[in-house]
């Protein structure tokens, strides 16, 4: 009995973290605060690293903690801070879109139960004692992958400008 718990374990705890990453996502959605909203992006990032290093994947693992969440969350936290959070909408602890979230939730946890109990495929394994290379991956990161990262760095950019361009509009319909 423990010998297969045991076995199971790891498929046990990608399940356990994709799930705590769905629930923090969901809590991206129907949030209003805006500092709640990114502790929300930290922990769903912080739960796809653990299901990244889980998979096998303890490099990706590593930049996702130490630079999405450790780098670019500070960033986002630091636009979230110069925002004036007290308007009339941050009032109310949820969106409108709670009810619906929360339906949707359960009928994907329904789904996922559901297609557990009935053998949905195990989290895959790579080859037994196949260690990382770090230069095949960097070979396929700086040949096929670098337009990507390049592009989310940009949308991150442009992000932190549009949340500048709202603080000094409302600033200016405050003051003017």
């Amino acid at each position: 009995m423990i010998n297969d718990f045991l076995a199971h374990l790891d498929t046990l705890l990608l399940w356990g973290f994709a799930g705590c990453a769905f629930v923090s996502a969901s809590l991206m959605l129907v949030l209003r605060q805006p500092m709640r909203v990114a502790m929300a992006l930290v922990s769903c990032m912080v739960f796809l690293g653990g299901v990244y290093g889980l998979l096998g994947l303890h490099f990706i693992a590593a930049f996702q903690v130490l630079i999405y969440v450790g780098a670019v969350m500070v960033f986002m936290v630091y636009a979230i801070m110069l925002l004036d959070p007290r308007d009339e909408a941050s009032g109310e602890k949820f969106s409108k879109f709670l009810w619906p979230g929360i339906i949707g939730f359960a009928l994907l946890a329904e789904a996922l139960a559901v297609g557990y109990w009935n053998d949905l495929p195990h989290a895959p394994r790579g080859a037994a004692g196949e260690p990382f290379d770090i230069a095949r991956f960097s070979t396929a990161f700086l040949t096929e992958y670098w337009v990507h990262f390049e592009l989310t760095s940009v949308l991150l950019l442009a992000a932190v400008v549009a949340a500048l361009a709202v603080i000094k509009e409302n600033r200016r319909h405050d003051h003017g």
